[in-house]
């Protein structure tokens, strides 16, 4: 696999897992930082400007600073939506991006998987957010690390079952094929 290929984008997916709403804290606080910072600089401007020209280009600058706020909010969460992990009948995949030249696929195949593991932790316990490794036997370039995934326990459960179950099949295969 090269980058973001996907052999079998037609193929239905068995299980399908998303984001949690834990992912888009970090850009809820940085967008309120920013809101902040951009109010911040507005009332400086207004309480502390000695010339024209100095409040214009406060005004200016704040109003740059929360359209720049929005421009990320807005990005940050079109991009988290369209982050998702399924598996199919080939492996295991991770959709992302939503700009033309980031947008694709990445994934290990079943017969390169080493194994799928969460990590747990009491935040990850209460909200239900884990973050999930499926490993690859090969490299560890090729691996996928997913933070805040909803679910992610039964995820790992469901990848383990299916590398086990697809293993089990091609065992049978390769001794029905010997006799």
């Amino acid at each position: 696999m090269d980058g973001y290929e996907h052999p079998t984008r037609n193929t239905s997916p068995h299980e399908l897992y998303r984001l949690s709403w834990l992912a888009y804290l970090s850009t809820i606080f940085a967008f309120f930082a920013l809101v902040a910072f951009s109010a911040g600089i507005g009332w400086l401007t207004v309480t502390k400007a000695q010339t024209e020209q100095a409040y214009q280009i406060g005004i200016s600058v704040s109003v740059v600073v929360l359209l720049f706020a929005f421009a990320v909010l807005i990005y940050k969460i079109l991009y988290l939506r369209s982050v998702y992990l399924y598996t199919d009948s080939v492996g295991v995949w991770l959709y992302q991006g939503i700009l033309p030249w980031r947008r694709g696929y990445r994934g290990v195949k079943w017969r390169d998987i080493e194994d799928a593991m969460y990590f747990t932790g009491f935040l990850s316990w209460v909200f239900r957010s884990y973050t999930v490794r499926i490993g690859h036997r090969f490299t560890k370039t090729s691996e996928i690390l997913v933070t805040h995934l909803a679910r992610g326990n039964k995820a790992v459960e469901h990848i383990n079952q299916l590398h086990q179950d697809i293993l089990k099949a091609e065992q049978a295969t390769e001794i029905s094929s010997e006799a």
